[in-house]
């Protein structure tokens, strides 16, 4: 009877622990550094930097607590330009007013830049895009838009709108073909899918939507549909994709084992010295 009743005891404790760390990694957010070196932006700039949030799926779970964290992250990291790779808003988003403006204490200079996500489309897609609007972003659904001698941004829509018959459709190489290519290409996609034929059009995609399968082992049964999980991957034609784990939670308010995070990636001239790097973030 002991061993009977430890037997029942141990995983019901091992489950509750389990379930007490995921709620704690879920709310500590942590912030991703990457550094990419490029001869495409300004010589004028030592520096760039993106900021990127991905799959905060604010709504009836994730709210104003959670969204202050994530603020006060980007706030940090000073970005000159934010960016969001889908899934901002999730299922419920009519409790979600006045959470838009909190948005506005995150001053980026050269814009706030965001594509859609599935769960957009779940949420009502036109009640979600005007609250990334309200935010302050501007939606690249299909298209592209350049900042005279600093950046290229483009961003395709997900194909979740097919079902809704919202899908615009055209392809990736159409809208990076519009573009100058001696300025850095920034490619927004929620899905970390790679088009093989746009392969050399883009510097660097980044996508979010696997959440890094969000709690250990699903990350196991993800990774078999998007083998680029999550990280940092060089791909052919020096172009380069970074996939985000998430800024938020989907479902229960848990993680395990794949923390949240606000993702920095800086642009820094090729030839820089590490000094004036340095120097240039405290200036």
């Amino acid at each position: 009877m002991p061993s009977a009743r430890l037997s029942f005891l141990l995983p019901a404790v091992l489950a509750l622990a389990i379930g007490v760390y995921g709620y704690y990694e879920a709310g500590t957010i942590r912030t991703e550094h990457l550094v990419i070196k490029t001869t495409k932006i300004p010589k004028d700039k030592n520096r760039f930097r993106i900021v990127q949030i991905s799959d905060v799926h604010l709504g009836l779970i994730i709210g104003e607590e959670r969204l202050r964290k994530i603020i006060e992250a980007i706030r940090s990291a000073d970005p000159d330009l934010l960016v969001s790779t889908g899934d901002l808003v999730d299922g419920q988003i009519d409790g979600l007013h006045g959470l838009a403006e909190l948005f506005g204490e995150i001053k980026a200079p050269y814009g706030k830049f965001a594509v859609p996500g599935n769960h957009e489309y779940y949420a009502g897609f036109d009640k979600a895009m005007e609250f990334i609007r309200d935010a302050g972003f501007t939606i690249l659904k299909g298209v592209a838009v350049n900042i005279p001698r600093t950046i290229n941004i483009a961003g395709v829509d997900d194909p979740e709108g097919m079902r809704f018959g919202l899908y615009k459709d055209i392809r990736e190489n159409e809208i990076l073909s519009t573009l100058d290519p001696n300025q850095f290409t920034l490619l927004l996609k929620h899905r970390p899918i790679i088009d093989k034929v746009s392969l050399g059009m883009f510097d660097l995609q980044l996508s979010g939507h696997t959440h890094n399968g969000q709690i250990f082992p699903f990350n196991l049964i993800v990774q078999i549909f998007f083998p680029n999980i999550s990280g940092y991957f060089p791909l052919k034609g020096n172009s380069h994709l970074y996939v985000s784990r998430g800024t938020g939670t989907w479902g229960p308010p848990i993680r395990f084992l794949s923390p949240p995070e606000v993702t920095v990636i800086d642009l820094v001239r090729e030839g820089i010295s590490l000094f004036k790097l340095i120097f240039h973030r405290f200036i």
